[in-house]
């Protein structure tokens, strides 16, 4: 993000990083046990044969204790014969028909595909009751939420009761600043403009503090206030997990006509320079891609006329770039947490170090969601400023191509020169994609990383070891001499400057690009 921002600082009048969309879930989490359902109708006194009509009287209670019979009153009811249709267009139509400022904006009823429950006769022919997919009645509750704003809560008809509830961070951002007064222009999710950038960040900050468990025990008592006496002797709460989350970082720059030029390029580098390694470092995986490895990338570029956009998925898992009107818009999406490590300490025994550990899919590891999703944003940035190169390859590629002097701190005499690199051949773009990886953008790269990368089979003896790592020096060397390395002081690390990131990933992206892409692309 900092080289990012020192090379547009004058274009972008300001930045916002902070959550999007929120997906909570809440579960009766012992029902879903074994012996779960048995247990609950054992201690209400019904037998297990008698399980759909004790099932259908419950969900009549839930029905009857929920908004329903208050939004059919208001017409703000409607059934959905087709779980495809849209029920967040569907709440527009409502909100705009009845002029809704804040509270409930109606109530949308319709059968979708669920975890639930039924009774089956097992291998003695005794009745049970059985976890399963299904279908069943939902409702949606769309509200305008004072402090959340526009949001919905789904409530599941039918044991076990789940909950969804949708949030999102920008519109929770607006409520914020309407209420110190901050003004704003907005477009749809977007602000393209804000009068306090830095104040408007400090109040999105802010979100990081919520008490998730609170807010979300409190939404639903609202759209399911029988739960606390429903299932009788049985107290359960419910369990709150994360379904799905995405960080957005967003740069408003001064117009669209400044944005668009730029973006388009980058779009076109990014598309041709950006592979599964790449993805995997922007993502902070340190897995290496093999033919026969399980791992998946995928890349979509995106071009209709609602915009442009790039994304790539990793274990259901993605990171887009887009435009809209004047903002720069950097998106991690975390669907699957578990294939993400963070450095946390252990749930069950908090006494032991932190570890790298899976994210975890509850309210508690929010904040290590934030923190991933801003280092994967600030990796796709960092990256797309070395892509914003306007030098033609010609003025970049030839000054290296001739001998330079060698770095200083050599003891040779006369001082040596370093030969010219050649950008095309194998082995010097092995090199320069080797140290451009932008997992050494942050700690540098080391003598030893390059030898991983250069010669990914084991040494056979020292002297093989030896040799590669003498080598290698000899490499880095030759990198330092035209200025594409520079020594961390009082460390054996290295990193790019500024200036030489755009040169290198410039003469990658020509070698790797093909003349079906080039036109493809630039068409």
């Amino acid at each position: 993000m900092k080289s990012f921002l020192q090379r547009f600082a004058l274009l972008v009048s300001g930045v916002l990083q902070g959550f999007d969309r929120l997906v909570f879930r809440g579960k009766l989490v012992q029902l879903y046990c074994p012996d779960g359902m048995h247990t609950l109708l054992a201690l209400n006194h019904v037998q297990r044969s008698e399980f759909k009509r004790y099932a259908a009287g419950v969900t009549t209670k839930v029905q009857a204790a929920s908004l329903l019979a208050q939004a059919k009153e208001q017409g703000r009811y409607r059934y959905l014969r087709s779980s495809k249709v849209s029920k967040e267009e569907v709440a527009r139509e409502f909100a705009a028909q009845h002029q809704v400022q804040e509270g409930l904006v109606c109530v949308l009823q319709c059968v979708e595909p669920c975890w639930t429950f039924d009774k089956v006769k097992n291998a003695e022919g005794c009745w049970e009751i059985r976890g399963e997919q299904g279908k069943c009645s939902h409702l949606y509750h769309y509200y305008i939420h004072p402090q959340f704003g526009w949001m919905y809560v789904r409530l599941q008809m039918w044991f076990p009761f789940e909950i969804q509830i949708g949030i999102n961070g920008r519109e929770w951002l607006a409520r914020q600043m309407d209420r110190v007064g901050l003004k704003y222009e907005r477009s749809e999710n977007k602000f393209l403009g804000i009068d306090d950038w830095q104040r408007a960040q400090q109040l999105l900050d802010e979100q990081l503090a919520t008490d998730w468990v609170r807010e979300l025990d409190a939404l639903q008592k609202q759209v399911h206030p029988a739960h606390r006496r429903l299932l009788g002797p049985m107290r359960v709460p419910y369990n709150w997990t994360v379904f799905q989350s995405e960080w957005a970082t967003d740069a408003a720059f001064h117009s669209e006509e400044v944005l668009q030029p730029r973006f388009d390029r980058w779009l076109r580098q990014a598309f041709l320079s950006y592979d599964s390694t790449d993805v995997l470092r922007f993502l902070g995986r340190s897995e290496r891609i093999t033919k026969k490895g399980p791992l998946q990338v995928e890349t979509s570029f995106y071009d209709r006329f609602d915009g442009k956009r790039i994304k790539h998925w990793l274990d259901k898992n993605s990171l887009k770039l887009y435009s809209h009107y004047n903002v720069l818009r950097t998106e991690m999406t975390i669907n699957n947490p578990t294939k993400i490590k963070v450095l946390r300490k252990a749930q069950n025994d908090p006494k032991w170090p932190a570890m790298w550990r899976p994210i975890r899919h509850g309210v508690v590891d929010l904040p290590h969601r934030a923190e991933v999703g801003q280092q994967a944003n600030e990796r796709y940035l960092e990256a797309v400023a070395g892509l914003a190169e306007t030098t033609s390859v010609k003025d970049l590629a030839e000054p290296l191509t001739r001998r330079a002097p060698a770095p200083q701190g050599t003891s040779a005499t006369p001082p040596r020169q370093v030969r010219g690199l050649n950008p095309l051949a194998a082995e010097d773009a092995a090199l320069l994609a080797a140290i451009s990886d932008p997992k050494w953008m942050i700690p540098g790269v080391k003598n030893r990383d390059v030898v991983a990368i250069l010669y990914p089979n084991a040494a056979q003896d020292t002297k093989e070891r030896r040799r590669r790592s003498a080598h290698v020096t000899h490499l880095l060397r030759l990198l330092r001499g035209h200025g594409l390395l520079e020594k961390i002081p009082r460390t054996h690390r290295y990193q790019i400057p500024a200036e030489a990131r755009s040169k290198i990933l410039a003469l990658l992206a020509v070698r790797n690009a093909n003349p079906d892409k080039l036109t493809t692309i630039a068409a």
